[in-house]
């Protein structure tokens, strides 16, 4: 490795460590990559613990070059929110965060558009935003201020839209209001308001004041925080016992005009100073609206280092003041105030949801030996008859309850008949590479329907994903026995274990889910091959028919006249149909 580091160029870039598997577990960056790397294997015994542990798990090393420190900054940030290595700390949130788009148009929309990573294009964003409450209210005014911007003209049966610099104008006022600059937009609309009476336009004055009256209501409610008008973030970051959440409050024109609290990866409780410079970076490279000035309550190091890349993002200057007294200071407080609070009330959420997680789960937890509570559980069944209409059920299970939302069919693909060891085997590496591939959420265990066979070639695409860290089990039918892999024997779990009851209930469930799928299949297939026999039935008018009754069994109930009725197939056709399937 000593070696390998020596040949390491000394220029600005990006470091990433990877274990034996080659699974990045750490992304950094560096002055001089060569002097930084070295560092980790040098003093050791200055680490911490959990350095000492990242440095036992690298296998290899790899690096990036770019053009300087500055750049190198945003690269990590941006390396970090696609890869969330193991060791690194990083936004955890993994959906994705709601912004507001302009788009750059004759006629620009405006949308709310949902995005983990923001590209920089031409378009105008405001956000993220991770109060829903908050972004609603501001669409909302923003329709009512200026409906000429809802999109849904033919809804409202809008037929006028106005000229395009009229248009751009309106759009101009917006983005000052979701500046924060409601005081110059209102100015903007009494002058207009003022014009329009002059000139006797009444209905464009009335327009304007109905505007006015809106803006102004909206101002009122708005909480002015600080006297000199200035734009500022307040950024404050708290961890304990590996939890981590970030404040920002948002200050626009002297008013607090929003917050934003982000959960965090946190691996170091008390590095303070690292993860609040961390929350910078990978805040402010997924966002265009930045303000004047950032407060912290602490110091943060290379702080230039850090203002220089704030202000190449910005254009034009932006500090990073840890005020001591004064105004600024007591917003700082409000803001450490706020988030140590909100880091409490997660904090005692998480263990009151542990106290009372279901004994089911612990009791499978003891009984499998496995690392982690199995809260998320996917379980996977292959159902079909003698080969024919071949399908995959998944069903899902949160904390011992069905979620129903992440149930998944599958349509085997393989064409070497009845095979199920291949058909679990498709099913399972279809399943993960879609989630590994989409930086999806994947589950604490995975349940086989099926014995050593099944959970061997399930175990088999798991490993050639790299995904074999998921625990993997399989339960057979017959006298309920638990395999894991690489393992002739069953486990010893007893029968009236709260754990194997649950196991049983979720593989019944699958196995329920998979067979209604397969019958669903096999019975349209019939219906299909019956009806498209039938002279004047095509494509079109079968799909009109299974869209409109679903089943052979409903439209045996049906007279000529009611299908006639229901589908508008000619009446000689619905006769043909009711003479076909009641034969």
């Amino acid at each position: 490795m000593i070696d390998i580091i020596g040949e390491m160029p000394t220029k600005p870039g990006i470091y990433f460590f990877k274990d034996a598997k080659s699974q990045i577990i750490y992304i950094g960056k560096a002055k001089s990559i060569r002097k930084r790397v070295r560092s980790y294997f040098t003093s050791t015994h200055l680490k911490d613990p959990k350095t000492k542990v990242l440095v036992k798990n690298i296998s290899k090393i790899d690096y990036l070059v770019v053009r300087s420190e500055t750049e190198a900054l945003l690269t990590e940030a941006n390396l970090i929110k696609q890869h969330k290595p193991r060791y690194n700390v990083y936004l955890k949130d993994d959906k994705t965060f709601p912004y507001i788009k302009i788009t750059n148009d004759d006629y620009p929309k405006i949308e709310i558009i949902r995005s983990k990573n923001l590209q920089r294009d031409k378009h105008i964003y405001f956000g993220p935003y991770s109060d829903a409450k908050y972004l609603r209210k501001v669409m909302k005014l923003i329709n009512r201020i200026f409906p000429e911007t809802n999109e849904n003209y033919r809804k409202l049966k809008i037929s006028f839209r106005p000229s395009k610099d009229v248009y751009q104008s309106i759009i101009k006022k917006i983005i000052l209001f979701l500046k924060g600059r409601s005081n110059e937009v209102r100015d903007k609309i009494l002058s207009q308001m003022n014009h329009a009476s002059e000139n006797m336009m009444y209905e464009d004055a009335a327009k304007y004041r109905d505007q006015l009256d809106i803006i102004n209501n909206f101002i009122m409610n708005e909480k002015k925080i600080s006297h000199d008008f200035r734009d500022r973030d307040i950024i404050c970051v708290s961890s304990s016992k590996g939890f981590g959440l970030a404040m920002l409050i948002k200050i626009r024109n002297g008013h607090l005009i929003g917050t934003n609290k982000f959960n965090m990866k946190i691996n170091n409780d008390n590095d303070i100073r690292g993860n609040t410079k961390i929350f910078i970076q990978q805040y402010y490279s997924n966002t265009s609206d930045f303000p004047q000035e950032v407060l912290l309550d602490i110091d943060i190091n290379k702080k230039d280092k850090l203002e220089i890349w704030l202000s190449d993002l910005k254009k034009t200057n932006l500090k990073i003041l840890n005020p001591k007294r004064g105004e600024k200071k007591e917003l700082v407080i409000m803001c450490r105030k706020n988030c140590d609070l909100h880091l409490n009330e997660i904090i005692v959420k998480n263990k009151t949801s542990l106290d009372y997680l279901s004994k089911k789960i612990k009791s499978l937890k003891k009984s499998l030996n496995i690392d982690t509570y199995p809260r998320r559980i996917e379980a996977f069944d292959i159902s079909h008859i003698s080969g024919k209409f071949q399908v995959g059920g998944m069903v899902s299970y949160k904390d011992g309850l069905p979620y129903k939302k992440d149930y998944r069919k599958f349509r085997i693909k393989h064409k070497k008949g009845n095979n199920d060891y291949l058909s679990i085997s498709e099913v399972i590496f279809r399943r993960y590479s879609r989630i590994k591939n989409s930086n999806g959420v994947f589950p604490d265990l995975i349940l086989i329907d099926g014995g050593k066979g099944q959970l061997s070639s399930a175990k088999k695409s798991l490993v050639s994903l790299k995904l074999d860290f998921i625990p993997v089990i399989a339960l057979a039918k017959k006298i309920e026995e638990v395999f894991i892999p690489n393992s002739t024997n069953p486990l010893s779990i007893s029968k009236t274990s709260p754990g194997l009851l649950l196991l049983r209930e979720i593989r019944d469930e699958v196995h329920r889910f998979s067979v209604k799928y397969h019958r669903s299949l096999r019975t349209k297939s019939l219906l299909q091959s019956r009806l498209l026999k039938i002279k004047g039935i095509g494509e079109n008018r079968f799909k009109v028919l299974i869209n409109t009754y679903g089943s052979l069994s409903v439209i045996k109930k049906k007279t000529k006249m009611e299908i006639f009725r229901d589908t508008r197939i000619p009446i000689d056709i619905c006769r043909s149909v009711v003479q076909e399937i009641k034969d």
